[in-house]
Protein backbone atom coordinates (compact mmCIF):
# COMPACT_ATOMS: atom_id res chain seq x y z
CA UNK A 1 0.00 0.00 0.00
CA UNK A 2 1.25 3.47 -0.85
CA UNK A 3 1.01 5.57 2.26
CA UNK A 4 0.63 4.64 5.91
CA UNK A 5 -1.86 4.72 8.76
CA UNK A 6 -0.72 4.34 12.36
CA UNK A 7 -2.25 4.47 15.83
CA UNK A 8 -0.30 5.26 18.98
CA UNK A 9 -1.35 6.06 22.52
CA UNK A 10 0.21 9.13 24.10
CA UNK A 11 -0.98 9.61 27.68
CA UNK A 12 -4.52 8.37 26.99
CA UNK A 13 -4.70 10.26 23.68
CA UNK A 14 -4.95 7.93 20.69
CA UNK A 15 -3.28 9.56 17.68
CA UNK A 16 -4.36 8.20 14.30
CA UNK A 17 -1.89 9.40 11.68
CA UNK A 18 -2.42 8.88 7.96
CA UNK A 19 -0.23 9.78 5.02
CA UNK A 20 -0.38 9.34 1.27
CA UNK A 21 2.14 10.86 -1.14
CA UNK A 22 -0.64 12.23 -3.37
CA UNK A 23 -1.86 15.00 -1.11
CA UNK A 24 -2.93 12.65 1.69
CA UNK A 25 -5.67 11.31 -0.57
CA UNK A 26 -7.95 8.50 0.55
CA UNK A 27 -7.64 5.33 -1.54
CA UNK A 28 -9.66 2.37 -0.32
CA UNK A 29 -6.78 0.79 1.57
CA UNK A 30 -6.11 3.99 3.51
CA UNK A 31 -9.81 4.30 4.38
CA UNK A 32 -9.93 0.68 5.59
CA UNK A 33 -6.84 1.23 7.72
CA UNK A 34 -8.31 4.37 9.31
CA UNK A 35 -11.47 2.39 10.12
CA UNK A 36 -9.35 -0.38 11.66
CA UNK A 37 -7.45 2.14 13.81
CA UNK A 38 -10.69 3.78 14.92
CA UNK A 39 -12.02 0.39 16.00
CA UNK A 40 -8.78 -0.40 17.84
CA UNK A 41 -8.90 2.94 19.65
CA UNK A 42 -12.55 2.42 20.52
CA UNK A 43 -11.76 -0.91 22.18
CA UNK A 44 -8.64 0.28 24.01
CA UNK A 45 -9.55 1.19 27.63
CA UNK A 46 -6.34 3.23 27.91
CA UNK A 47 -7.44 5.64 25.16
CA UNK A 48 -9.92 8.32 26.25
CA UNK A 49 -9.86 10.67 23.25
CA UNK A 50 -8.68 10.44 19.63
CA UNK A 51 -6.75 12.87 17.42
CA UNK A 52 -6.96 12.39 13.65
CA UNK A 53 -3.98 13.89 11.84
CA UNK A 54 -2.17 13.58 8.53
CA UNK A 55 1.45 13.86 7.47
CA UNK A 56 3.43 16.41 5.50
CA UNK A 57 3.13 20.17 5.45
CA UNK A 58 0.78 20.82 2.53
CA UNK A 59 -2.74 19.37 2.25
CA UNK A 60 -4.50 17.80 5.20
CA UNK A 61 -6.51 15.63 2.79
CA UNK A 62 -7.16 15.89 -0.95
CA UNK A 63 -10.16 13.57 -0.82
CA UNK A 64 -10.91 10.52 -2.93
CA UNK A 65 -8.11 8.81 -4.83
CA UNK A 66 -8.23 10.03 -8.44
CA UNK A 67 -6.44 6.91 -9.65
CA UNK A 68 -9.19 4.75 -8.14
CA UNK A 69 -11.90 7.01 -9.52
CA UNK A 70 -10.36 6.63 -12.98
CA UNK A 71 -10.47 2.84 -12.64
CA UNK A 72 -14.22 2.65 -11.95
CA UNK A 73 -15.82 0.91 -14.95
CA UNK A 74 -19.01 -0.65 -13.56
CA UNK A 75 -21.58 -0.03 -10.88
CA UNK A 76 -20.14 -2.73 -8.59
CA UNK A 77 -16.63 -1.28 -8.38
CA UNK A 78 -18.02 2.24 -8.10
CA UNK A 79 -20.38 1.36 -5.28
CA UNK A 80 -17.64 -0.55 -3.43
CA UNK A 81 -15.32 2.45 -3.64
CA UNK A 82 -17.83 4.99 -2.32
CA UNK A 83 -19.00 2.53 0.33
CA UNK A 84 -15.56 2.95 1.87
CA UNK A 85 -16.46 6.54 2.74
CA UNK A 86 -19.89 5.42 3.98
CA UNK A 87 -18.31 2.87 6.32
CA UNK A 88 -15.76 5.41 7.57
CA UNK A 89 -18.44 7.98 8.44
CA UNK A 90 -20.69 5.39 10.06
CA UNK A 91 -17.76 4.10 12.12
CA UNK A 92 -17.08 7.61 13.40
CA UNK A 93 -20.79 8.13 14.08
CA UNK A 94 -20.95 5.08 16.35
CA UNK A 95 -17.79 5.81 18.36
CA UNK A 96 -18.05 6.46 22.09
CA UNK A 97 -14.89 8.61 22.23
CA UNK A 98 -14.48 12.17 21.03
CA UNK A 99 -12.44 12.65 17.86
CA UNK A 100 -10.42 15.83 17.34
CA UNK A 101 -9.21 16.74 13.85
CA UNK A 102 -5.82 18.37 13.26
CA UNK A 103 -6.27 20.22 9.95
CA UNK A 104 -2.88 21.70 9.11
CA UNK A 105 -3.56 22.44 5.43
CA UNK A 106 -6.03 22.42 2.57
CA UNK A 107 -8.91 19.96 2.62
CA UNK A 108 -10.88 18.79 -0.42
CA UNK A 109 -13.93 16.64 -1.17
CA UNK A 110 -14.12 13.53 0.97
CA UNK A 111 -11.55 15.06 3.29
CA UNK A 112 -14.03 17.84 4.10
CA UNK A 113 -16.57 15.15 4.96
CA UNK A 114 -14.03 13.45 7.22
CA UNK A 115 -13.33 16.69 9.09
CA UNK A 116 -17.05 17.41 9.46
CA UNK A 117 -17.59 13.99 11.05
CA UNK A 118 -15.00 14.71 13.75
CA UNK A 119 -16.33 16.19 16.96
CA UNK A 120 -13.98 19.17 17.22
CA UNK A 121 -11.62 20.44 14.52
CA UNK A 122 -8.49 22.53 14.98
CA UNK A 123 -7.17 24.27 11.87
CA UNK A 124 -4.55 26.72 10.68
CA UNK A 125 -5.17 29.72 8.46
CA UNK A 126 -3.86 27.61 5.54
CA UNK A 127 -6.72 25.11 5.92
CA UNK A 128 -8.86 26.32 3.02
CA UNK A 129 -11.79 24.18 1.88
CA UNK A 130 -13.23 22.97 -1.42
CA UNK A 131 -15.89 20.48 -2.51
CA UNK A 132 -14.79 19.71 -6.06
CA UNK A 133 -17.24 16.89 -6.82
CA UNK A 134 -19.69 18.82 -9.02
CA UNK A 135 -16.86 20.02 -11.27
CA UNK A 136 -15.96 16.41 -12.11
CA UNK A 137 -19.52 15.27 -12.73
CA UNK A 138 -20.18 13.87 -9.28
CA UNK A 139 -21.68 15.22 -6.07
CA UNK A 140 -20.83 15.01 -2.36
CA UNK A 141 -23.69 12.59 -1.69
CA UNK A 142 -22.03 10.25 0.79
CA UNK A 143 -20.55 13.02 2.91
CA UNK A 144 -23.59 15.33 2.69
CA UNK A 145 -25.27 14.15 5.92
CA UNK A 146 -22.07 14.77 7.89
CA UNK A 147 -21.55 18.20 6.35
CA UNK A 148 -25.14 19.34 6.70
CA UNK A 149 -25.15 18.20 10.32
CA UNK A 150 -22.04 20.29 11.00
CA UNK A 151 -22.47 23.47 8.92
CA UNK A 152 -26.16 23.50 7.96
CA UNK A 153 -27.90 23.20 4.61
CA UNK A 154 -27.29 26.78 3.43
CA UNK A 155 -23.51 26.60 3.89
CA UNK A 156 -23.44 23.11 2.37
CA UNK A 157 -25.34 24.40 -0.67
CA UNK A 158 -22.84 27.22 -1.16
CA UNK A 159 -19.86 24.93 -0.73
CA UNK A 160 -21.14 22.21 -3.07
CA UNK A 161 -22.11 24.65 -5.86
CA UNK A 162 -18.84 26.61 -5.64
CA UNK A 163 -17.02 23.45 -6.66
CA UNK A 164 -14.15 25.26 -8.42
CA UNK A 165 -13.53 27.83 -5.71
CA UNK A 166 -11.75 27.68 -2.38
CA UNK A 167 -13.39 28.80 0.85
CA UNK A 168 -11.04 30.25 3.44
CA UNK A 169 -10.31 28.78 6.84
CA UNK A 170 -12.12 31.80 8.28
CA UNK A 171 -15.21 30.72 6.33
CA UNK A 172 -14.78 27.28 7.88
CA UNK A 173 -14.79 28.61 11.42
CA UNK A 174 -17.68 31.01 10.71
CA UNK A 175 -19.81 28.11 9.45
CA UNK A 176 -18.82 25.72 12.24
CA UNK A 177 -16.67 23.26 10.29
CA UNK A 178 -13.71 24.30 12.41
CA UNK A 179 -13.94 24.95 16.15
CA UNK A 180 -10.52 26.57 16.63
CA UNK A 181 -8.36 28.55 14.21
CA UNK A 182 -4.64 29.26 14.68
CA UNK A 183 -2.18 31.35 12.64
CA UNK A 184 0.35 28.51 12.38
CA UNK A 185 0.91 24.83 13.11
CA UNK A 186 2.80 25.32 16.37
CA UNK A 187 0.05 27.35 18.01
CA UNK A 188 -2.57 24.95 16.63
CA UNK A 189 -0.77 21.95 18.12
CA UNK A 190 -0.47 23.68 21.49
CA UNK A 191 -4.22 24.37 21.63
CA UNK A 192 -5.06 20.92 20.27
CA UNK A 193 -2.92 19.04 22.77
CA UNK A 194 -4.27 21.08 25.67
CA UNK A 195 -7.85 20.27 24.65
CA UNK A 196 -7.03 16.58 24.12
CA UNK A 197 -5.44 16.26 27.57
CA UNK A 198 -8.39 18.03 29.18
CA UNK A 199 -10.92 15.72 27.52
CA UNK A 200 -8.77 12.69 28.38
CA UNK A 201 -9.06 13.65 32.05
CA UNK A 202 -12.87 13.44 31.99
CA UNK A 203 -14.74 10.22 32.82
CA UNK A 204 -15.27 7.98 29.81
CA UNK A 205 -18.93 7.37 30.70
CA UNK A 206 -19.72 11.10 30.76
CA UNK A 207 -17.98 11.61 27.39
CA UNK A 208 -19.75 8.63 25.86
CA UNK A 209 -23.18 9.79 26.96
CA UNK A 210 -22.54 13.35 25.81
CA UNK A 211 -21.38 12.13 22.42
CA UNK A 212 -24.60 10.13 22.04
CA UNK A 213 -26.49 13.37 22.65
CA UNK A 214 -24.44 15.19 20.02
CA UNK A 215 -25.11 12.43 17.48
CA UNK A 216 -28.82 11.95 18.11
CA UNK A 217 -31.11 11.34 15.12
CA UNK A 218 -28.34 9.99 12.88
CA UNK A 219 -29.22 6.28 13.02
CA UNK A 220 -30.68 6.49 9.50
CA UNK A 221 -27.14 7.00 8.15
CA UNK A 222 -26.80 3.21 8.29
CA UNK A 223 -29.05 2.95 5.22
CA UNK A 224 -28.78 6.46 3.79
CA UNK A 225 -25.03 6.49 3.20
CA UNK A 226 -25.01 3.20 1.22
CA UNK A 227 -27.87 4.54 -0.91
CA UNK A 228 -25.88 7.71 -1.55
CA UNK A 229 -22.83 5.61 -2.45
CA UNK A 230 -24.86 3.97 -5.24
CA UNK A 231 -25.98 7.37 -6.55
CA UNK A 232 -22.36 8.53 -6.71
CA UNK A 233 -21.28 5.32 -8.43
CA UNK A 234 -23.86 5.86 -11.18
CA UNK A 235 -22.63 9.42 -11.70
CA UNK A 236 -19.02 8.23 -11.87
CA UNK A 237 -19.99 6.15 -14.92
CA UNK A 238 -21.54 9.11 -16.79
CA UNK A 239 -19.90 10.28 -20.01
CA UNK A 240 -19.04 13.63 -18.44
CA UNK A 241 -17.29 12.10 -15.46
CA UNK A 242 -15.53 9.42 -17.48
CA UNK A 243 -14.23 11.97 -20.01
CA UNK A 244 -13.06 14.23 -17.21
CA UNK A 245 -11.16 11.40 -15.57
CA UNK A 246 -9.50 10.48 -18.85
CA UNK A 247 -8.32 14.08 -19.24
CA UNK A 248 -6.41 13.94 -15.96
CA UNK A 249 -2.75 13.09 -16.47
Amino acid sequence: MQGIVTLKNENKVGKIHFFHPKGNSLPSEIIRSIVDCLNQAEKDPDINVIILESGGHSAFCSGASLSELKSINNIETGTAFFMGFAKLLNTIRKMSKFILARVHGKVVGGGVGLVSACDYAFATENASIKLSELSIGLGPYVIEPALTRKIGNTAFTQLSIDSSNWKSANWGIEKGLYAHLSPDIDSMDKALNQKAQLIASYTSEACSQLRKLHWKNTQHWETQLPENAKITAHLALSNYSQNFMKSIK
